[in-house]
């Protein structure tokens, strides 16, 4: 076949045009309804999302709700967030009818009910001390509930449980000082060491996150710091962390005896995997101890390395038993509430972008190990063994229902 010039022309002319660029089609991104109720647990200061964090994620498309004076204990105002862009709402009715609740203290039954079927809930878990039907209420709603505190990240680390950690390390020893000091009816002795006088005297029990940010905070006052723990590759590990030899010892009670007899400050530091935290500290132990010496139990959340502790509060939290002040307050990051919500924060609004990113709660669990690791119920099936094993209760494997999917 003969083309002639026209019918070349006509053919060809177009590829010399102009032509609309074709541009690669960007995945879309879910826009998420966050909820952010006020906490009604005892002494429960912390917020979920500081307002910084809440103009990050409505400047991303986001919509967060807030109950009013959500933030007061942590020293954020309505106004802050209303500036960052979340709206105010003066009933957790509003609140809960978003599609992700974000909260710190588990839901109270009254909470609970408030919910709405298939709706996301962030929260501590905590469930073990719950009554059975609180937990068929959660999976009878159909919800999906995820741990916090079980969420591993990239490096293969519990963030919330290190972030917190972190800080209730650092804020034991803070502690310890006041309570050394003449202001709280103290023996009158500053924490650390100044020329010409021995320095302090500080045994730590426990060579986990929050033992390390004890002996931290403690080596920079320039205390004399002993850290005592079952296991030589953690004492290893905070050696190696602190980048300073410290005195370590595997836990022997003749040896912890010796030194705690010495000691200004002990701090309980034993974090247990499961189950109660071993009473490592007899009473006999603390009998011996120095009149004014301070115990910090950081580890009664979980009942305590030592004998004599019970549960304090932030309002009382000291008492005295032979003759050693003992601060028992399982609740430490909740004293700063301004920077253990900073800290909540950052690791809740990386969560919501890569939610947001990925599509939604059912997309992240699927990709994401780490977030998975955290889920105790999907669409109402129970998916924690332990929590199934403790009930008596049915309960599928995550990893299991998201192949299935």
């Amino acid at each position: 076949m003969v083309m002639t010039k026209d019918v070349l022309f006509s053919l060809t002319k177009g590829a010399f045009a102009p032509q609309e660029e074709m541009l690669e089609v960007a995945r879309k991104k879910g826009k998420l309804f966050i909820g952010i109720p006020k906490e009604i647990a005892y002494q429960e200061n912390r917020v979920a999302l500081v307002p910084d964090a809440v103009a990050l994620l409505v400047n991303n498309g986001h919509k967060i709700i807030i109950e009013a004076g959500a933030g007061k204990a942590a020293s954020f105002e309505d106004n802050d967030y209303s500036e960052a862009g979340a709206e105010i709402v003066y009933s957790p009715n509003d609140v809960y009818k978003a599609d992700v609740i974000f909260k710190i203290a588990p839901p109270t039954l009254e909470e609970v009910e408030l919910m709405q079927p298939k709706q996301t809930l962030f929260s501590a878990l905590q469930l073990t001390v719950q009554p059975q039907d609180f937990l068929k209420k959660l999976i009878t709603k159909k919800l999906n509930c995820i741990a916090y505190e079980l969420i591993i990240d990239e490096a293969g680390i519990f963030p919330v449980i290190r972030a917190m950690g972190e800080i209730a390390g650092g804020a034991s020893i803070l502690i310890a000082a006041e309570l050394l000091s003449n202001a709280n009816n103290g023996v009158g002795a500053i924490l650390g060491g100044i020329s010409g006088i021995s320095p302090t005297e500080v045994v730590i029990i426990g060579a986990g996150t929050v033992g390390e940010f004890a002996a931290r905070a403690a080596i920079g006052l320039g205390a004399t710091v002993k850290v005592f723990d079952s296991s030589t590759s953690r004492l290893r590990r905070l050696q190696n962390q602190l980048g300073s030899r410290v005195f370590t010892s595997v836990i022997v009670p003749k040896v912890l005896e010796k030194h705690l007899k010495t000691a200004d400050v002990a701090i309980g530091a034993l974090r247990a995997t499961k189950g109660r935290t071993p009473c490592i500290v007899t009473d006999t132990m603390v009998s011996e101890m120095k009149t004014g010496s301070v115990i910090v139990d950081v580890s009664i959340d979980q009942g305590g390395v030592f004998e004599t502790s019970k549960v304090t509060n932030h309002t009382k939290p000291v008492f005295r038993k032979h003759g050693v002040i003992h601060y028992c307050v399982p609740n430490i990051p909740s004293r700063v509430a301004r920077t253990a919500s900073y800290a909540f924060s950052n690791i809740f609004s990386q969560i919501i972008l890569n939610m947001g990113d990925e599509g939604g709660i059912d997309s992240i669990i699927r990709k994401d190990s780490g977030l998975r690791n955290g889920v105790y119920i999907y669409n109402g099936i129970l998916t924690n063994q332990y929590l199934g094993e403790a009930f008596n209760l049915p309960f599928k494997d995550i990893n299991l229902l998201m192949a299935a999917l």
